[in-house]
């Protein structure tokens, strides 16, 4: 029986269970540590002199399944079960707990005792396994860390100064607030970095709802890691970096340029790995080797497998990582016959294209039309504003123009994706809230149609999707999309043959995305759809201001 054949796949386990649960923390499944276990070489369990660190452990389980493998991996260096495993607790296994809570859950998981002398341990079956170490919290302490908070945010973790709450735990994570490893840990190397960091870290408002101003975490763990310049590091994280999240462009930057990562394996729909909690725009977690210097093994996974694996350069998405390897073909394929065309992303409009105070929840629109008023088309409905009240791009309300919803038909598992919300083609003599981008300005009728049935072909909707992991819509998500000459209609048969797809990229476009209509308001500038009778009328309807996902910086 081969080395990777013996390592212990428990058919029953508590931390399977925990990890289904709904809960603030992100558990990791046994099954899926167990998978990115996998991605190490084989050898490495066979090595005593290795030191594993999981900086922001919870359940345990990072450390059990490595202790596991050591165990079956070590036999022939230390055949004696019992010294061996004392030698893998003591000397090779380490973890820094995100709370005291989950630092007495992980010492449950590794030591079969929450105080990891053993002391207080009444298991008479535990006993002949037990290893006595010589603190409580054995190599898996809570260290209390305090944020740093210089003009309203802490430094390290950039967390506003409203987060701690009384009487609880202030998540300063002792990692990332250089607290782990501790002084006397000071000239301990460690070899292997691995685990699923927290997330983020946001604020609350005097309920109890988390507010907008949330911000990533997983991405200073991640760095940090590779600064301590082990061999390995091995983690779980969002996959909202491959194109977007707030903050993140200089780690994507990184991580894109970064030719020391050798393996990434993306699940586009989060619930797969961890079925209790929403993470939208999926998970992935990925291999980097301090030793390799190359291409990435991109692997996609869905439905419980893998459906494509292939070898790639991640510098070649033009600053994303496209998650498809079928589509980086085509993608390329389009790139490759564009050149010196611009792309879609020059023409839309910034967040706010009317300005940052015309928010999607604008306030100062009057529900009827007045004397020199013009139509302000919300999400779901038409107010009426003076032009004056606009902060720029006065000149937009006197073209035509075609709007696209800023937040829509965000990116899933394997279900067909409509990708982009209706656009509403316009004549010149409205503007909108930032429920909407301003997708391009014409002037003519004709480009505006034109430009509105482009945007509903699949085609251009294929593209979008390989920057869009989520529902927000930015100017960067177009980037891949050409822009064409708008005084003739495009159909997806016609950019099928422009751009020589095969039958087998056609096909897969068409099976990917589903159709979409456009709004057809060349009439008016107050679409009939937002108009008491539309179907778009609900005046009622709370709309969020912004998103609580700020998806890019641009």
């Amino acid at each position: 029986m081969s080395l990777a054949q013996r390592f212990s796949h428990p058919t029953s386990d508590v931390l399977e269970t925990l990890a289904q649960l709904p809960n603030d923390e992100v558990f990791t499944p046994p099954s899926v540590a167990r998978q990115m276990l996998d991605l190490l070489p084989i050898e490495i369990w066979q090595d005593p002199k290795l030191r594993w660190l999981d900086p922001a452990t919870k359940s345990g389980v990072f450390l059990r399944e490595v202790c596991n493998r050591l165990m079956v991996g070590l036999q022939e260096w230390e055949p004696n079960g019992q010294k061996r495993r004392e030698h893998i607790l003591k000397n090779m296994v380490f973890g820094a707990a995100i709370t005291s809570l989950s630092g007495e859950l992980a010492r449950r998981t590794v030591y079969q005792s929450a105080d990891a002398t053993g002391a207080k341990l009444r298991d008479a079956e535990v006993f002949p396994i037990l290893v006595k170490m010589y603190h409580s919290d054995g190599n898996i302490p809570f260290v209390e860390s305090s944020h740093f908070i210089k003009n309203g945010k802490c430094e390290p973790c950039r967390a506003p100064a409203k987060l701690v709450r009384d009487n609880r735990e202030a998540f300063a994570y002792s990692f990332i607030h250089n607290t782990y490893p501790t002084p006397e840990m000071a000239n301990m190397k460690f070899d292997v970095i691995l685990g699923n960091p927290p997330y983020q870290i946001g604020m609350e408002d005097s309920e109890g709802n988390r507010t907008a101003n949330v911000t990533p975490l997983y991405n200073l763990f991640v760095d940090k890691a590779i600064r301590m310049d082990p061999k390995y590091v091995l983690m779980i994280t969002p996959s909202r970096w491959f194109s977007g999240g707030k903050g993140l462009n200089e780690y994507r930057d990184r991580m894109l340029n970064d030719r020391r990562i050798r393996a990434l394996h993306d699940y586009a729909n989060a619930k797969e790995v961890f079925p209790g909690v929403e993470i939208k725009g999926g998970v992935s977690f990925f291999l980097w080797d301090r030793d390799h210097a190359g291409d990435c093994e991109f692997v996609q996974m869905a439905d419980g497998k893998q459906i494509s694996k292939t070898t790639r350069d991640l510098r070649t998405g033009d600053g994303v990582v496209i998650r498809d390897n079928f589509a980086a073909q085509i993608v390329q394929k389009v790139q490759s016959k564009s050149l010196g065309t611009p792309s879609l992303a020059t023409l839309v409009s910034t967040r706010d294209p009317f300005g940052p105070g015309i928010r999607t929840n604008y306030r100062d629109a009057q529900p009827e039309p007045f004397e020199g008023s013009i139509p302000l088309i919300f999400w779901n409905k038409v107010g009426y504003i003076n032009q004056s009240q606009l902060e720029r791009n006065h000149s937009w309300v006197d073209t035509f123009k075609v709007l696209i919803p800023k937040a829509s038909d965000g990116r899933g598992g394997n279900e067909n994706l409509s990708i982009l919300g209706e656009p509403i083609a316009l004549p010149p003599g409205s503007a909108c809230t930032q429920s909407y981008l301003v997708a391009g300005t014409f002037q003519s009728a004709l480009e505006a149609a034109n430009f509105a049935k482009y945007l509903t072909t699949k085609f251009v909707r294929f593209l979008v999707l390989q920057r869009k992991v989520s529902q927000d819509l930015t100017q960067s998500r177009f980037a891949f999309a050409p822009l064409l000459d708008m005084s003739r209609e495009w159909s997806d048969d016609d950019l099928y043959k422009l751009y020589d797809l095969s039958i087998e990229e056609t096909a897969y476009i068409d099976k990917t995305i589903s159709d979409r209509d456009w709004i057809d308001s060349l009439e008016s500038p107050a679409p009939e759809t937002h108009l008491p009778g539309g179907r778009k009328y609900r005046p009622g309807e709370v709309v969020p201001d912004e998103s609580d996902e700020d998806d890019s910086d641009d």
